[in-house]
């Protein structure tokens, strides 16, 4: 457990995939922490001062230090409190290597797509283009699930891992922008690992409670795009 010491508070939002990544690995580590919630569309002062750089969500305070960047973060979690719960890091470096590969994937190639989509109208030809890449994009995951698990439960083997998280953080919003452009992407047929791992990864107690709901998702994503038409 966390030192009773310790003070540790995240800077993020509700609906971000990056800030769920370090709530997962906070909650793997049953590490308790104070959640500052930032304003859409506003940037507070903490936030600024914490995150001079990129001015972005998240941020960890711990004991008054902060460290940006979701998955840098998260690898600072498992570390810090190594001892404590399931291990959230690879223990083999190639393996590490690999999960590090997969991260930098679906944040370059679904984070994307997810953008792009959320902004479309179903049945327009760019959703459907856009549609193709998800698709492709996640039978690409679908492999690399079946490669990195060795036929069990997660990425990470029997329990929820580094890589886990960077892809789990994004099924939320994956549920909204099928709602959104009306295209199934987590589906049985052409992803059939992905969709049962998707289902235990969400039923996990580190998550369940977490994973944003898709219509309000959409809600979220409505208040986004009329925010951005006033401007």
């Amino acid at each position: 457990m966390a030192a009773k010491a310790d003070k540790i508070t995240l800077i993020g939002g509700w609906a971000s995939p990056f800030v769920m990544r370090v709530r997962i690995a906070l909650n793997l580590k049953g590490i308790s922490y104070e959640m500052l919630q930032e304003t859409v569309g506003k940037k507070s002062e903490l936030l600024l001062v914490s995150n001079p750089v990129y001015k972005k969500i998240p941020v960890l305070i711990h004991n008054g230090t902060p460290l940006c960047e979701s998955m840098i973060i998260v690898e600072y979690i498992a570390e810090t409190w190594k001892s404590v719960g399931m291990p959230i890091l690879p223990s083999d470096l190639y393996d590490r290597a690999i999960a590090r590969f997969w991260t930098a994937y679906v944040d370059d190639k679904l984070h994307g797509s997810i953008i792009k989509l959320r902004k479309m109208m179903k049945g327009t030809p760019e959703a459907e283009v856009e549609a193709e890449k998800m698709t492709t994009t996640l039978q690409l995951l679908e492999e690399a699930f079946w490669k990195c698990s060795l036929g069990k439960s997660f990425f990470g083997g029997d329990n929820i891992g580094c890589l886990d998280i960077a892809v789990g953080s994004y099924l939320g919003w994956i549920k909204a922008v099928e709602k959104i452009v009306g295209i199934k992407f987590l589906d049985e047929e052409k992803v059939p690992g992905l969709v049962a791992w998707s289902e235990r990864f969400c039923g996990h107690g580190a998550v369940k409670e977490i994973m944003p709901d898709a219509d309000k998702l959409v809600e979220f994503t409505a208040v986004l795009m009329r925010a951005t038409a006033a401007k």
